[in-house]
Formats: C-alpha cells, structure tokens, sequence
C-alpha cells in the first residue's frame, strides 16, 4: 500500500512539474520580447486573414466567420502579451500596424460587413493598378488583376487566367446568399460596379478571341452570364432596401482612431474640412486678384497640343524635384510618371481632374507622387515584412492620400509655379474639392445627409463648378466614400498630419540647432513606408502623444452604443 502511495505521488510530483514546465513554455511564447516574434505572428496573422475557400472561392459566408473568430482572439492575444518596453521606435511602430490590422478585421466582421451591405464588394475584375498601394475601398480576396497580364497571353498565363476567372461564378452565387444588408443608397450605387464588369469581361471576350483556348472561352462566356444574373438579382433587391448606408458618428471615430490610427474624432474632422474649404477658396480668390493682369490659362485644344503640354511639365516637375533639392529623385520616377500622363481628352467629356490638368496637368502630377511611392514598394521594398507589401483595409491612405494631397500646396510654396503663377489657382481649386467631397462624405456617414446630398456639397462648393460638368466622377467618389469611412477625409485630415510632422520635425531640429533641409524631410518619410502618418510621426520625431493617447482611450468595439 505504502509503495502504491510512493508511486502516486512521484507521479504527481512528476505531473505537477510537466505542468509547470509546461506553463512556463507557454508564458515564454506568449510573453516573447523579441521582434521576430512580431513578425512571426504577423505572418500568422496574414496567412489568417485570406479566408478559406467555398466551391473554389474565398468564404465570406456568416458560419466561416463566426467558425474563424476564437482563432482571431487568439492571434490578438498572442500580439496584447508581446512585451515591447525596450523595443526601438521603429519595431513599436510595427507592433501598431500589426494592432491596426487586427481591429479593422474587427471591425469588418461586426460593422462594416461589406460581404453583406455592398455589393461593389463582389467586383471581380480590374483592369487598372490602382495609385496607391492596394484598391481603394473593400475587395474581396479572389479579384482578378487583368493589368497584370501581358497580351497576347502565353499558356502559362491563359491558364492562370483560367484559374481567376473561375472564381468569379461560385462568388456570384455566394453573394445572393452573403448580401442580406439593408443599405438602400450603397446597394443601389454598387449595382454600377457589378454592371461593369459585364462590359469589362465583354472587351477581354473580344481581346482574346482569335488567341483563347476552348477552356478559356469558356470560363469568359460563364462569368458573363454570371455577372449578369448577379446584376439583375441585385437590380430586384434594390427595391427592398430602405436603410441607412452611414456607420454612424461614434463608429466613424473608432474607426479612425484604432484602425486608420488617425488622432482625429468624426466632429474634429468636420472641423478640419471646413476650415480647409474656407481657407482654399479665400486663398484662390486672393490667387486670382494677384494675378489679375496676366494672361488667363489656355487649355490645349488638341492632342498634338497636350502632348507638347504633359511632356514639358512631366520634365519640369522632374527638374523641379532634383535642382531644388525637394526629394532625392530615384531612376525609376521618370517611369513612373510618364507612364501615367493620360491622353487628350474633348473638353466635352473632361471631368474635374482632366479640366485641370488641360489647363497645365503640374498640380496633377504633384499627386502623382503617389507613382514614386508605388515604384519605390516594387524597386526598393521595405525592410520590414510587416511594411513591404500594402497594409489592409486601406489603413495607408493618410499617409498615401494624405501625402500626395499635401505635395500639391507644398511644392506650390516651393516655388514650382514661380514662373506661372495662373497655375497656383488650380492647386486652390483642387484642394477645395477634396475639402468639398470629403466633408459631404463625413455628413453621410453620420446619417445627416444621403450620398446625393452630399454629393451635393461636393459639386456646389468646387471653385468654378468643374465638378458638375461629369456627373461619373462624382458618383464614383462619394460612393467610394462610402463604402471605406474616412477615404474621403483622408485626403485633407492626412495633409494635415503631414504637415503637423513636417512642423515638429523642424522644430525639433531647430532645437538641436540643425538646419532643416526639405529633401532630408521627404527622404526620411519615403524610407519609413506607406503607413499611418501618425506613426510617420513617431518615428521622425519621437512624439508618441498621438498613438498613446489612442491606445489610452481605446475601448472595445461592442462597447458601442
């Protein structure tokens, strides 16, 4: 008997050790310190985040979600118990991107739910590489990029192609189950989405006529009947809704605040857009009486006129850009504008940004930076895993929109337009426009207005009416709004960021008593990647205020009203 005691009990000694051994472990993965446990867990954390598959495409079905939502707390866990104390700025940086994305997956899940309210979210086919680091607004994990393909296709790409655009009719079918949202204003406009890929897949259909495999053609020909059941489905819904579109005020600002990391509230915000509309059309009237007696602009009337025009200012703003020392002027930023110069368009069919840019497309081109950013991503790729590739949920776009908004005025101030001054009206009139639409768009997302309404203040407060000359732009941009909160504003609120860093990089240069030199200021914010502007910020300068003021104020999302 004694001896069956000894044994017991060396047995649960035993056990009682494995126990703390194994605990131990446990506590030493979780609590790791080292920043390759942050990349080893963002890893984790992407491979999670590309959905499963259901007949042959991504899974946005509720069950899938619920199903995967433990393991999501889990990887969140994983990151909360990361201890970071003695990290260096910029490895804290990235724990925040990691932070971010896990809120705004979040946030997709409970509130934003784009598989279920938008049906734009089911658009499968692009045709262009968007401007900056990924698509604007929701898209779903299974698109197919035909910018990516060269033409006429090899096999290889006929049957990569093949692969894509098999997804395409499972995906349809899975939306008239997935789309149970009651979003009257988004539901109605996304159908113009869905509508345009049945003309996109028509024009691939002629495209590779002469050249397609049968099984090729055939993928083509189902995911045009396809889309078109999924628009005439959605065109007999449409009828049914009645709904709000707008996520309301409180989860506007949460949001921005823990997902965007944008230190801004959804009234701040209506703040910061006012006071811009205000300011660019005071300044533009000023503009326009300083310059009173030059000559007015002329548009170019023809194509051989816009080409002599686009070429000469695409190789003046390079100039500009190196001889003033403004940024360092890599190899490929030549590429990489000329590649996006665009055509002569009859003034006829011109929407606001191609008015402008008839006039002299430089202010156009100032916001092509967004070109560099992409060039340098694709030449010279961050470091960092956790930077290289574009951040989800649109959480770049202060820093990308933000930047290449805020460039327009600054390299105004530089002294770009110094020997054309009727040019500086333009970059008022654009700046105005942003502030215009981006401030419609908060109004709607607050519920106050509708997207026509503010689509409205968007075509009545653009300087000269050139927003109510194409009504597709219009359109297309406060339905964008729409669908990504905070895309619209991001362009102002980010400008702002930006130039409150550029502010205390100065003055904390000034302090140092150092010089501060304006290329040393954009090479360091082109080095730190495409992400929030707040944590540009802290980076550049230390001043962690903004982020931790966030983190201290966070509160859950089903605390919610």
């Amino acid at each position: 008997m004694n001896t069956i005691l000894s044994h017991l009990k060396l047995k649960l000694v035993l056990l009682a050790a494995y126990c703390i051994f194994a605990f131990s472990l446990t506590i030493s993965v979780v609590n790791a310190s080292d920043y390759q446990s942050l990349t080893q867990l963002f890893k984790q954390w992407r491979e999670f985040e590309q959905p499963p598959l259901f007949n042959n495409a991504p899974d946005y079905r509720t069950k899938t979600f619920d199903s995967r939502f433990q393991k999501f707390q889990s990887i969140r866990q994983k990151l909360l118990h990361i201890e970071t104390t003695n990290w260096s700025i910029e490895n804290k940086v990235d724990w925040h991107i990691l932070w971010a994305e896990l809120n705004g997956y979040e946030f997709n899940y409970k509130l934003l739910k784009p598989w279920q309210r938008d049906p734009a979210f089911y658009k499968s086919v692009w045709n262009y590489r968007s401007d900056v680091p990924a698509h604007e607004g929701p898209t779903h994990h299974g698109v197919t990029e035909l910018w990516t393909y060269q033409f006429p296709l090899s096999e290889v790409e006929q049957q990569r192609l093949i692969a894509d655009l098999s997804k395409i009719e499972p995906l349809n079918q899975q939306a008239k189950v997935n789309l149970t949202g009651n979003a009257a204003e988004l539901w109605k406009a996304g159908i113009r989405d869905i509508a345009q890929q049945i003309k996109a897949l028509l024009d691939l259909q002629k495209k590779v006529n002469k050249t397609a495999s049968s099984a090729l053609s055939n993928v083509i020909e189902i995911a045009i009947k396809s889309t078109s059941d999924f628009t005439d489905w959605l065109e007999i819904q449409a009828e049914l809704k009645n709904g709000p579109s707008g996520i309301g005020q409180a989860q506007y600002t949460w949001y921005m605040n823990n997902v965007h990391l944008v230190p801004l509230n959804w009234q701040d915000e209506v703040r910061l857009l006012k006071r811009e509309l205000d300011r660019s059309w005071s300044s533009l009237k000023l503009e326009e009486h300083r310059n009173r007696k030059l000559p007015q602009l002329i548009a170019a009337a023809n194509q051989a006129e816009y080409d002599e025009l686009k070429e000469r200012s695409a190789n003046n703003f390079l100039k500009f850009l190196d001889k003033q020392e403004i940024v360092t002027v890599a190899d490929y930023f030549e590429k990489a504008l000329k590649g996006h110069l665009g055509p002569f368009v009859a003034a006829d069919k011109r929407n606001f940004f191609l008015i402008g840019s008839h006039f002299d497309p430089t202010p156009l081109y100032s916001h092509f930076y967004h070109w560099f950013e992409l060039a340098r991503m694709d030449n010279n790729p961050h470091a960092s895993p956790i930077r290289r590739e574009a951040l989800l949920y649109n959480i770049f776009d202060s820093r990308n929109e933000g930047t290449a908004t805020a460039v327009e005025e600054m390299f105004m101030h530089a002294g770009l337009y110094d020997d054309n001054p009727r040019v500086r009206e333009i970059v008022w009139i654009m700046i105005a426009q942003r502030a215009a639409r981006g401030l419609g768009s908060l109004y709607a997302h607050a519920n106050q207005m509708t997207m026509a309404q503010a689509g409205q203040i968007h075509a009545d407060k653009t300087p000269r009416g050139w927003m109510k000359v194409e009504p597709e732009l219009l359109i297309f941009e406060q339905h964008l709004y729409m669908r990504q909160p905070g895309y619209g504003s991001s362009y102002v609120t980010g400008k702002y960021l930006l130039e409150r860093t550029m502010a205390d990089y100065a003055i904390l240069l000034e302090s140092q008593g150092k010089d501060f030199r304006i290329k040393e200021f954009f090479d360091q914010l082109n080095s730190i990647g495409s992400i929030p502007i707040a944590l540009g910020r802290w980076q550049m300068t230390g001043l962690d205020d903004e982020i931790k003021s966030i983190r201290e104020n966070y509160q859950p999302l089903d605390s919610l009203k």
